[in-house]
C-alpha cells in the first residue's frame, strides 16, 4: 500500500500556502500546536481522521483531496469573489442588526421613560457587542491576525462602557485594566511569528 504521509504532507502544505496562512494560523484554527502542523507538512506524522476532516472543511475540499497525489481534475476552488462578498454581507448584516437593536432600545426607552437618564448608553454598549460579532465572523471567514485588533477594540470599548455607566470619583481607574490587557494582546499576537 502507498505511504500516505508524504502525499498528505504535500497537500496540507499546498492548501495552507494557497490560503496565505502560516503554520501557526492553521494550528490556531485547528486547536493544535504549530509543531504538530510542521510535523504533518514534513511527513513525520499524519493527523487523525477527525483532524483531516477539519482540514478539508477549512479549505473547502473533500477529505479525498488530502489523500490523492494527482489533483489535475480536482483542483481546490479558491474562495470565489461572490463567496467573499456573501461573507462580507452576512458579517455587515449581523453588525447592522446589533445597531438596529440598540436604536430600537433607545427609541423604546425614550418613549416609555423619557426622564430616565443614560438612555444613550444603548449605543455605547453596542460597540463591544459589535466587536464580539465581528470577532465571531472574522474567526470563521477572515484573517486570524485581524482578531487581535478586534479584541483590542472589545477590551477598550468594555472599559469605556463601564466608565460611562458608573462615572464617579476614581472610576477613571478602570482604564488601568486596559494597559496589562493590551500588553497581553500584543504579546499574544507576536506568538509564533518567525
Amino acid at each position: 500500500m502507498q505511504d500516505l504521509k508524504p502525499i498528505i504532507a504535500k497537500n496540507i502544505a499546498e492548501l495552507r500556502k494557497a490560503a496565505s496562512m502560516t503554520q501557526i494560523e492553521l494550528a490556531t484554527r485547528l486547536n493544535y500546536s504549530d509543531k504538530a502542523v510542521s510535523k504533518w507538512e514534513r511527513g513525520e506524522s499524519i493527523p487523525d481522521v477527525g483532524v483531516l476532516k477539519e482540514i478539508a472543511d477549512l479549505f473547502e475540499v473533500k477529505v479525498d483531496y488530502l489523500l490523492i497525489e494527482d489533483h489535475s481534475d480536482a483542483a481546490p476552488e479558491e474562495l470565489s469573489p461572490r463567496k467573499r462578498r456573501d461573507h462580507m454581507i452576512i458579517s455587515l448584516l449581523s453588525v447592522s442588526l446589533v445597531w438596529l437593536i440598540a436604536t430600537f432600545l433607545f427609541v423604546l426607552l425614550r418613549i416609555a421613560a423619557p426622564e430616565m437618564p443614560g438612555i444613550w448608553l444603548a449605543f455605547v454598549y453596542a460597540v463591544p457587542v459589535t466587536a464580539i460579532v465581528a470577532l465571531v465572523f472574522n474567526s470563521m471567514w477572515g484573517k486570524p491576525r485581524r482578531n487581535y485588533l478586534i479584541i483590542t477594540v472589545l477590551v477598550w470599548s468594555i472599559l469605556a462602557a463601564v466608565y460611562l455607566s458608573y462615572s464617579a470619583g476614581l472610576m477613571w481607574m478602570v482604564f488601568l485594566l486596559g494597559i496589562p490587557a493590551q500588553i497581553i494582546i500584543m504579546l499574544w499576537s507576536r506568538l509564533g511569528k518567525g
